[in-house]
Order: structure tokens, then sequence, then C-alpha cells
């Protein structure tokens, strides 16, 4: 089968679509034929060797992708709930296999487990389904269970026009936060208001001091973690999502050190699948409360052209790879 690899550490020209074999499935996995992927933040540092060295483990060639939407192509025998020829969106654990790697989807075919996926959303496509699973997951672990969001609450949120960020703004209304405040670039302020915000600032033009106070706080950038956290009331909480990874022994400590503030400390975690909320998202979406956001699409051949779209910045919503274009 084709898949995105890559030999070395390095910019977005070290991938390159190459084959491997498909997959077999255990008793208890199914093999999904994989229609469309996104590109992550994350994918992007460890394509480019961005993490330490004790976290860049593992042999090459590698791959990457972590969420996928396709169809259920064979189902072992100790499976249940899903059938060969369903459509299903989820997303890959990130724990290492054997090998040191974990398994990645940007590829025509990938092993799951049935407790990593869910039916996804009759009325999208799989190329914009696919700018769902990772943003849409985040949005609701962030919201709900991390920083328990209460109807009416304000909610901030930082990097409002990225994949993460613009599905947060939408499940915040969804959830009943008001107002909801998005920070973005100036060419993203319509689009931002387009998603739901009550307003949409200019992070170049307004800094942190000019923002105001907030209940809730959902950082998607990763860095001066310490002047937005200044921004909670009393009894704010703080969520972020991302760390800044060339400061990231300063950026962990500064985490860390927010536990002193108790309710008021900064939360960090990583998303894991949930079939649960993943079909809770596919409703949310069916009924029209939640909505794809695809900033631009590439095959499966120019994954580096993908790649290099999310780094060049500026992006609304998501970059997709659509694995059966051309």
């Amino acid at each position: 089968m084709r898949a995105a690899l890559f030999d070395r550490y390095g910019p977005p020209e070290v991938l390159y679509e190459g084959k491997v074999p498909i997959p077999a499935i255990g008793d208890d996995e199914l093999l999904v034929r994989v229609r469309a992927v996104s590109v992550n933040g994350g994918e992007l540092i460890v394509r480019s060797g961005g993490l330490p060295s004790w976290l860049m483990r593992g042999p090459f060639p590698r791959r990457t992708g972590l969420d996928f939407v396709g169809e259920v192509a064979a189902a072992g025998p100790a499976t249940s709930g899903h059938a060969v020829g369903d459509r299903v969106w989820g997303l890959l654990s990130e724990k290492p296999d054997a090998s040191g790697q974990a398994l990645r989807s940007l590829a025509e075919y990938v092993v799951v487990r049935p407790d990593q996926i869910a039916a996804a959303p009759r009325s999208l496509s799989p190329v914009e389904a696919v700018t769902l699973p990772v943003g849409g997951l985040t949005a609701l672990l962030a919201l709900r269970r991390e920083a328990g969001l209460r109807p009416g609450e304000s909610v901030l949120v930082r990097g409002a026009a990225g994949g993460v960020g613009s599905a947060v703004v939408q499940v915040a209304k969804t959830l009943g936060a008001g107002p909801v405040t998005g920070l973005a670039g100036a060419g993203a302020l319509d689009f931002v208001s387009g998603l739901g915000a009550d307003r949409a600032v200019d992070y170049r033009r307004t800094g942190p001091d000019g923002l105001g106070t907030f209940d809730v706080v959902i950082d998607t950038v990763g860095t001066d973690l310490s002047d937005f956290r200044r921004l909670l009331a009393p009894g704010g909480r703080m969520v972020t999502v991302r760390f800044d990874t060339d400061r990231t022994i300063r950026s962990l400590g500064t985490i860390a050190a927010s536990a002193i503030h108790g309710d008021r400390r900064i939360r960090f975690f990583r998303g894991a699948p949930d079939p649960a909320l993943l079909a809770e998202l596919a409703r949310m979406v069916d009924r029209g409360a939640l909505r794809p956001v695809l900033d631009a699409t590439y095959p499966l051949a120019d994954a580096a052209g993908a790649h290099r779209r999310l780094e060049e910045g500026g992006v609304l919503g998501k970059v997709v790879i659509d694995v059966e274009g051309t």
C-alpha cells in the first residue's frame, strides 16, 4: 500500500510516498481503508526533529498521521459494533509499539481497535469530516472535562483560527459559553467571528493586558502561558493543549509552577481516542452545531506540500490530505 514516509528528520521535503505492506489485523482489531487524513501541529514537530532526543526513538523510515476517515475493510472475529463497509472516523493512540514507533494513519490502510473509532458524520464527505476529530475531541475534553465549563461563563480562545481553536470556538458556543473571545491574526478576524465568536481580537495589536478577564482560557499556542493565566477571573481555569517546544523545560516548568495557584493553575493534557466523544461529535455535526473548516487539500503524493502549508502559518482551519486524490 502507499504511505507517507521519511528517512530523516528535517523540512517538509523529507516526506515522500513509499510502499509498505498492508498491515495484518489481530482478532480484536479492524482494518480501515483510509480516505482522508488531516495534518496536525505535533506531526510537524516530530518530522522536523523538534522534540528532545530522548523522545525521538524508533527506526527509520518513520510515518506520520494521527486522525483518519475511511471505511472498515476487514474485522477481526473478536470485534463488534462495526461491520465491513461502515464509514468511520477516529484517532490513533500515540503509545509506541514494540519497535518504538506509534502507528500512523497517512497510508491507504490502518489497523485500529474498536475503542479508537466511531461512526463518521453522515452529512460530510471524508475530506470535510477529517477536519474535526482532533480539534473537536480536544475542544470537548478541554472545555468540559478539564475546565468544567458552565453555561454563561466567558471564554478566551487563543489561536482561534487554527484547526483546534476553530473547533474550540464552535464547541464553546454549543456548550452555552458566553461571551467567547477569539484571538487570531488581523486577516482571520472575520473568519473567527463567522465561527460564532462574540468578539474577535487581533493578537498583534492587543496584548494580554488589554483583553480583560475570563472564566476560562483555552490556549492552543503554548507560549507566554503565565501572561495569559493572569487573565483568569477568581475561580477561573486555564487549559493549554500545547507548550513551546523551543523552550520545553521552561514551558513545563511554568505549567508545574502554576499548581501553587490551586484552581487557577494551568492544566495541560493530551487528547486520546474516545469513541463516545467521537460519536457525540458526529451527532453535533449532523445537527449543524459543528461545521468543518477546510483550509487546503493535498494528495498523498504531496504530503510535503501539506506540511509546508501548515508551517507557513495563516491557516484557517485544517489542512487535509485526500489519500485517494491525485
